[in-house]
């Protein structure tokens, strides 16, 4: 063996244990043998380093290249990424991968060996692509992601430029400039609330009450605007319009007008009143009328379904004012005062809404969901601690009372002809001494005149008579009474029966019913 081989031996010893090569002599130069079978596997130096060098997953490596320049390695998560892209790196693929150089010739440019970034990846150790292949790399990388974002920026444009065109439900202006055009979209919203009101909204009318009142300038008596309320317009017949409002509204006027909702004034003629449900009926020209409400069935509500209140709440400077909510009560029973002396003396029957009712709002529209008039709004429950509690009259019970009132200015109704006081109010020492009242019978309406030729007068009622029982309903006071004889089913020339106390003794008489105007009982 010449000395050449000899130190090439002695130099892969140290290697193989561990000990630190050397530096050669700068006299001496070797060529490596190339490796055949399974030598080839072991006497690559580079691998036998690696083995005895910890593996640690990290996302890149540092290195030198042979000419002295760093470079930076790639995981393999990396470079699969960057593989889906490999018909931009035709010119990086094709690059061949410099092995590590042995030193040919004289001199001491020995490399020592680069630790490779995985064990088990990227072949035996080889040296890294050149620096130039990396650029390419990083190139390919730029102008992918480049085109990713152009294409997703026209994907936007496309579907915006879409939109700009869809005349599905919109209507538009178009301005013309110098760089486009400019759209304005108007989308139609048009709901089951708003076809209601286009059916029945210019048939509620403002109803305005003038009485009589003292001019400032003149000190003469003059007409002045009182109060206002609301109205319906429900038919028109020979010329002639007519109107639905409350008795409230168009009580004590001199004058009235119906303003509509076109600004335009009509002036109303009084035709009738119903003070114990709370209705009236004006008579004006149809000159102005261009809608006539529909009556819907009061009778098929229910509760929960929606409500719509029309009317002009605060005066007409709110004509017209709607609110949505829904049917919250049924048959419901609420005190009146109707001859303003603080008592309640009648119990209107009535639907409950939470559709906001202000004053204002009185004689307008209650309406379903098809835009037919359910009730006519009367009146709320205002106090502090209560918010939306609102009463209407049903339509049911505001149809044969308005068609009374147009034909004879009156509701005809059954009359006993008395006037009656409620028991309850009595003090007990004169139910006991005057009345002569059994135990337990603390109720009742006591008759306190009796206007002769009456009804009451021909069946032998007298004055301190006490009635508890009518038409085989019991009567607690007299509003129940006045309930039991202006029921639907009770009629003019109706005999009914009636039971009643005198001197504590329990009486029977038959009563035949007389007509009465709407203000007798």
């Amino acid at each position: 063996m010449d000395e050449k081989n000899k130190d090439l031996e002695t130099h892969n010893d140290e290697l193989a244990s561990g000990a630190s090569p050397e530096k050669l002599p700068e006299s001496q130069s070797y060529e490596k043998p190339e490796p055949t079978g399974d030598a080839a596997v072991h006497t690559s130096l580079e691998p036998q380093v690696a083995r005895d060098i910890p593996v640690e997953a990290v996302h890149s490596a540092e290195g030198v290249t042979p000419e002295g320049e760093p470079f930076a390695t790639a995981t393999k998560e990396e470079a699969e990424a960057s593989s889906t892209h490999a018909f931009f790196d035709a010119s990086a693929s094709d690059a061949e991968v410099t092995p590590t150089p042995t030193n040919s010739g004289g001199g001491n440019n020995v490399v020592p060996p680069v630790p490779p970034t995985r064990t088990g990846e990227g072949g035996n150790g080889s040296e890294p692509p050149k620096k130039e292949g990396k650029k390419k790399t990083m190139l390919a990388v730029f102008l992918t992601g480049l085109l990713g974002v152009l294409i997703g920026a026209l994907i936007v444009l496309g579907f915006s430029w879409g939109a700009l065109h869809d005349d599905n439900n919109t209507t538009s202006n178009t301005t013309s400039t110098g760089s486009g055009d400019t759209k304005k979209v108007t989308v139609e919203n048009t709901t089951s609330t708003t076809k209601a009101l286009e059916k029945v909204q210019d048939s509620v009318v403002s109803v305005l009450n003038y009485q009589a009142g003292t001019s400032i300038s003149t000190d003469a008596t003059a007409e002045e605007e009182a109060s206002s309320g609301s109205g319906v317009v429900y038919k028109k017949s020979n010329g002639k319009a007519y109107i639905v409002t409350n008795n409230h509204v168009v009580e004590g006027a001199n004058k009235l007008e119906v303003k509509f909702s076109n600004g335009k004034k009509s002036e109303a003629k009084l035709v009738g009143t119903d003070k114990w449900n709370d209705l009236a009926v004006l008579e004006i020209s149809d000159k102005n009328v261009t809608k006539i409400a529909e009556f819907g069935n009061s009778d098929s509500l229910k509760v929960g379904e929606t409500a719509i209140a029309i009317g002009s709440p605060l005066g007409t400077e709110f004509a017209g004012t709607v609110t949505e909510g829904i049917i919250s009560g049924l048959n419901r029973t609420v005190p009146v005062d109707t001859n303003g002396d603080g008592t309640s003396d009648w119990e209107a029957e009535v639907i409950q809404t939470d559709a906001a009712i202000n004053p204002g709002n009185s004689g307008g529209a209650l309406v379903n969901i098809e835009g037919q008039v359910i009730g006519i709004n009367s009146m709320k429950i205002s106090t502090e601690n209560v918010e939306g509690i609102g009463f209407a009259i049903p339509i049911n019970t505001v149809e044969p009372i308005i068609e009374q009132l147009e034909k004879n200015g009156e509701v005809e109704r059954p009359s006993l002809g008395v006037t009656l006081r409620d028991v309850d109010t009595i003090p007990e020492v004169q139910q006991q001494q005057v009345l002569k009242l059994p135990d337990g019978v603390d109720y009742g309406a006591m008759v306190q005149q009796v206007v002769s030729g009456s009804a009451a007068d021909k069946a032998g009622l007298k004055e301190y008579d006490v009635i508890v029982e009518m038409n085989g309903k019991k009567v607690t006071n007299s509003m129940t009474l006045r309930q039991i004889l202006y029921s639907n089913d009770v009629k003019v020339g109706d005999k009914m029966e009636v039971k009643y106390y005198r001197d504590g003794k329990k009486e029977t008489t038959t009563v035949t019913l007389t007509a009465a105007a709407s203000t007798n009982q």
